[in-house]
């Protein structure tokens, strides 16, 4: 598995303690900055990431700002994105299970670093469950195509 991560300042302390998460477990990820906790703007981020994922260059994300608002509004604007903001352990399993979630957004200003671990874990550890979910998803596939033609 193979996981995009970016931050703007705002979850940039989060993000750095996901990706020393990564590193302990041997996950593969690549950082899409920011790079410090600099005043930066979480839209340049969230389409990096997202981006990468509709690409197919990765498998699943993680996007981290202040609340996990903006880095979610802004990364579902992208085909075939389903950023999920999430603040709970059920939440985070949830957005796989059911939704297919491929971004888990998270507030640096929110939760805590532990948290944010926590969430993470969930979130790529977590299959999607199909079944009657897979029809929901199609259904959203068919709407994004009707948006981005």
């Amino acid at each position: 598995m193979k996981i995009a991560i970016g931050s703007d300042h705002g979850g940039y302390t989060i993000k750095e303690a996901i990706k020393n998460y990564f590193c302990d477990k041997s996950i593969s990820f690549k950082d899409f900055g920011t790079n410090s906790n600099d005043s930066a703007n979480y839209v340049e981020f969230a389409f990096k990431v997202a981006n990468a994922i509709a690409a197919g260059e990765y498998d699943k994300g993680v996007l981290c700002c202040g609340t996990g608002i903006g880095v979610s509004i802004a990364a579902n604007k992208m085909k075939g994105i389903r950023a999920a903001l999430c603040s709970c352990e059920f939440c985070a399993e949830m957005s796989r299970r059911h939704n297919d979630a491929n971004i888990l957004c998270l507030g640096g200003r929110t939760i805590n670093s532990d948290k944010a671990i926590k969430l993470t874990e969930i979130f790529i550890q977590t299959s999607f469950e199909a079944g009657r979910h897979f029809y929901r998803i199609q259904d959203i596939k068919k709407i994004e195509e009707k948006i981005f033609k």
